[in-house]
């Protein structure tokens, strides 16, 4: 189960933000991130026991999770980059610019700026100014990169089932953006959308065979 003994190792350093990501594989929709730090690293022990990789996580219990993070001392941000953001800049610089968003709503709105960054995977921005980790598998691992999780995927979901209201035939509510079959059949049968991704494979493909789309 995650802990907070990455963070602790670096606590000298000022308040330490796990980060985490959600949507990075799905076809259309925002990526977004979202950033977490209890001050002192200290979170009350029976949400401590909960807090796990999103992925691990029914949808259920994520929502419970959700409300009990937000609701707790955690100083938390939330940050997203569209679907047109990502095919400017790619995938994952999008979703390097939803986390400086994250960090930016935390020191624009709680006034308190993150000393520094454990982001979760292998790979680091170039650019920023915060000193910053990568951690693999750091959803396992830090209970802070744990709770972005569940922030960023709940936060994602919920935007994709608003998004579905607007276009209903793609199942978004269910699939999430997902390459579904569902999906497929609808881009196949009513084209793409607005908030589709048009740098991904199969949307290109689509584009490629229907140039009057362009």
């Amino acid at each position: 189960m995650p802990d907070f003994t990455i963070e602790k190792k670096l606590a000298v350093s000022g308040a330490v933000f796990g980060l985490d990501e959600a949507g990075r594989g799905p076809w259309c929709g925002p990526v977004v991130a979202a950033c977490v730090y209890w001050p002192d690293y200290e979170i009350p022990i029976e949400l401590s026991k909960q807090i796990d990789d999103s992925k691990k996580l029914t949808p259920a219990k994520r929502d419970k999770l959700y409300e009990q993070i937000i609701q707790s001392n955690a100083i938390y941000g939330i940050g997203l980059a569209s679907s047109a953001e990502i095919d400017e800049l790619n995938i994952l610089q999008a979703t390097f610019l939803a986390m400086k968003r994250a960090l930016d709503q935390v020191a624009s709105n709680q006034h308190l700026q993150p000393a520094y960054a454990l982001i979760d995977g292998n790979r680091l921005p170039k650019d920023w100014t915060i000193p910053s980790q990568a951690v693999i598998h750091g959803d396992h691992l830090s209970l802070s990169i744990a709770a972005a999780s569940i922030l960023a995927k709940v936060t994602r979901d919920r935007l994709m089932e608003e998004m579905a209201h607007l276009y209903p035939q793609y199942g978004w509510a269910k699939n999430a953006g997902y390459g579904t079959k569902e999906h497929i059949e609808a881009i196949q049968k009513y084209g793409i959308t607005p908030f589709h991704r048009r740098s991904y494979a199969p949307i290109k493909k689509y584009l490629d065979e229907h140039p009057a789309v362009m």
